[in-house]
């Protein structure tokens, strides 16, 4: 058997914490933990340490935070670690081929979708928005280019009816951290051939856009339930009621008979949800948002207030 293996991770969001976490419990020696550099969040901007940061620092791992990583002294550090391999997951700077050729087992990286379909920044997104029936995470050696490294293992799930994109997130995180551990064993040894990736299925995860947000109610019920949940928790869809922006965070698909009113037209409610018409059935509203308020069920929504009738959208000539 192989012996422990000198590993950096690199990583940022939470999405990389478990992989990260199921690391520093193995008998593997994380030398180093490469992350972004801090950023102002929250409403006082202050800067904050990325969720990877932090559990590297309770963990006493070494941290390095560099703008970029084609710069020569910071390659000197990276190299001054001696891995023997470098684990990468949503990390956020590209690595030149000059950082993957450094470990000795290269850098592999751990992306959230079922190479190749959906190679970019928002795959689990993309996934769901445009309807993809199962999902996964790809284990994949690196290469220069965007995703299309050799892949190792893959892992598979259905996607549901109810699933958004954070519970999407939450499952492909841990399942990627499973996937990771017994893999670096295998690759250490020798035991996985690497599989090139079909080109010809390659599709694009672009990066998503608050302009996408803004739905269009002539689209169809099932398309626009798909962005609900694909845009939960961000950028979060949105309508307009009243000329201000109303967020919808959940929502499912009604089996209706086809209703003879404008797109966007609210043509029922109840504690169950708010009935939207759209260019093809119903839409069921189930948990929505007002300006400078929290998100609330239907049944709470209309405690306050009745939609009935009223053309969300209008106030943008229907979109």
């Amino acid at each position: 058997m192989p012996g422990p293996l000198r590993i950096i991770y690199a990583g940022t969001p939470h999405f990389a914490v478990p992989a990260l976490e199921a690391l520093i419990a193995s008998p593997h020696d994380i030398v180093a933990v490469y992350t972004q550099p801090d950023r102002p969040a929250g409403r006082g901007r202050k800067l904050t340490p990325s969720p990877v940061k932090q559990v590297a620092l309770a963990h006493g791992v070494p941290v390095e935070q560099p703008e970029r990583l084609r710069p020569e002294p910071v390659q000197e550090r990276l190299r001054g670690y001696r891995p023997d391999l470098m684990v990468v997951a949503a990390y956020g700077l590209i690595l030149p081929q000059s950082v993957l050729d450094i470990p000795r087992l290269g850098c592999v990286n751990i992306h959230a979708s079922l190479l190749p379909r959906w190679r970019g920044a928002a795959p689990i997104q993309r996934a769901l928005a445009e309807g993809d029936e199962r999902t996964g995470v790809t284990l994949m050696q690196m290469a220069a280019g965007l995703d299309t490294g050799d892949m190792l293992r893959k892992g598979e799930c259905p996607i549901t009816p109810a699933d958004t994109a954070q519970t999407l997130h939450d499952q492909l995180a841990v399942m990627g951290a499973k996937l990771l551990l017994p893999s670096l064993d295998d690759l250490a040894a020798g035991r996985i051939r690497p599989e090139p990736q079909d080109e010809s299925q390659a599709t694009y995860a672009r990066k998503l856009d608050k302009a996408e947000a803004l739905l269009d109610w002539s689209r169809p019920a099932a398309a626009l339930d798909r962005c609900i949940r694909a845009f939960n928790p961000w950028p979060v869809a949105q309508t307009l009621y009243q000329g201000q922006p109303l967020r919808l965070w959940m929502s499912r698909v009604l089996p209706a008979a086809a209703v003879d009113v404008l797109p966007g037209t609210v043509v029922a409610e109840g504690p169950e949800g708010i009935d939207v018409a759209t260019g093809e059935g119903i839409l069921r509203i189930t948990c929505l948002q007002l300006p400078g308020g929290k998100p609330l069920a239907a049944a709470a929504f209309l405690n306050a207030r009745s939609l009935l009738g009223t053309c969300l959208g209008q106030d943008t000539g229907g979109s």
